[in-house]
């Protein structure tokens, strides 16, 4: 049912043991489930890499049903993003999680037989969760089965690839299906987007391949963290722009390293500065 196109089984070492312990669906979870009494296929209960704002704007097709992402039912989920606000209760501790697209609370279960007592991961921190999706009161958040930190920031790009190809995979069928396809309905913006809206090259952004192409051309005499920064912009929802923190979050650059990349862009007018001086929007070519 959800084989993705080829993707059946994640990457991260959540098949067995402690990290998978949390997927072995029981009895218990059954019993949760909605849908009128009906049998469950639990093998169909994939792992599903995905961003946050596909989980804040999935789709409940009726009170107590599934949770929908790209229209395929999605309860176990994988993300990752950086630990905003850690709120340490007596049964539970809550993470307030960012990924760049949207912020999403991340209830982890104290064990007491473990001697769990404490917030693991402190603010600021980039971790990977694994969860179930989950619904109360119309408001989403993830069960955490298992957290754990963010050890080589390469990851959280992966991750990021990985759930665009099964989102792609899901709403455009298999990548044999070819750009002709995608171009022919229009980029691919159908209004319901895995990441913020807005950007070069992406659905709906700004303009066709060969613009696309100019721009980059253009950009070929600035450095490698010069066209990062302005790749990172690019996709950057709204006319605000990106403040220094963030390009850092999402593109593993050092502070010295973007506000020098800010400065070529800025002195070949490509960027202007918007709220302050290290927050950086594109201009409009």
């Amino acid at each position: 049912m959800t084989s993705y196109g080829g993707y059946q089984r994640t990457g991260y070492g959540a098949q067995g043991g402690d990290d998978g312990g949390g997927f072995s669906v029981g009895a218990s979870q059954q019993g949760s489930q909605s849908g009128g009494g009906g049998q469950r296929n639990f093998a169909d209960d994939t792992l599903r890499p995905v961003t946050i704002k596909q989980l804040v704007d999935c789709k409940e097709p009726y009170p107590g049903a599934e949770l929908a992402v790209d229209g395929m039912p999605t309860t176990q989920v994988t993300l990752v993003g950086q630990v905003r606000s850690v709120h340490p209760q007596a049964v539970n501790v809550t993470y307030r999680i960012d990924d760049g697209t949207g912020l999403i609370d991340v209830k982890k279960w104290i064990d007491a037989e473990k001697g769990e007592t404490n917030p693991r991961y402190a603010p600021d921190t980039y971790v990977r969760v694994f969860g179930r999706l989950q619904s109360f009161n119309g408001k989403r958040h993830v069960g955490a089965h298992y957290i754990r930190a963010i050890e080589d920031f390469n990851e959280v790009n992966y991750h990021m690839l990985e759930a665009t190809y099964v989102h792609l995979s899901l709403t455009k069928g298999a990548a044999a299906g070819g750009a002709g396809e995608q171009q022919q309905q229009g980029g691919g913006d159908d209004g319901d987007s895995m990441f913020v809206d807005g950007g070069y090259g992406a659905g709906g952004g700004g303009g066709g391949a060969g613009d696309s192409a100019a721009i980059q051309a253009r950009l070929s005499p600035c450095s490698r963290n010069a066209r990062t920064i302005f790749n990172f912009l690019a996709n950057t929802p709204g006319d605000g722009g990106a403040h220094l923190n963030q390009v850092a979050a999402g593109t593993n650059l050092s502070t010295k390293e973007i506000l020098a990349g800010a400065e070529e862009l800025l002195g070949q007018g490509f960027i202007y500065t918007t709220e302050d001086d290290e927050t950086w929007a594109i201009l409009d070519m």
